[in-house]
């Protein structure tokens, strides 16, 4: 008997790039967006975001961030 266990698909998108300044979210140019991509569930997400954050970790206007896009994509939720 085989019993197959399936998540439901939790799209996140990993965005990241230069902010206007330190204690900002505002991106200092919209054209320079790092789309790292999207990714079925929160650990790849985080995985990747994690992996792109500690790799600009001497620059300190660079961050990045993970959007729950299944959020927006089932508001009710």
């Amino acid at each position: 008997m085989t019993t197959e266990v399936t998540s439901k698909q939790l799209l996140h998108l990993v965005i990241g790039g230069e902010m206007k300044a330190l204690d900002s979210t505002e991106f200092a140019d919209i054209n320079a967006i790092d789309i790292v991509g999207t990714f079925p569930n929160y650990a790849a997400a985080y995985a990747a975001w994690k992996q792109k954050a500690q790799a600009t970790v001497d620059q300190a206007q660079t961050r990045y961030f993970i959007v729950h896009l299944h959020r927006l994509l089932d508001p009710s939720t």
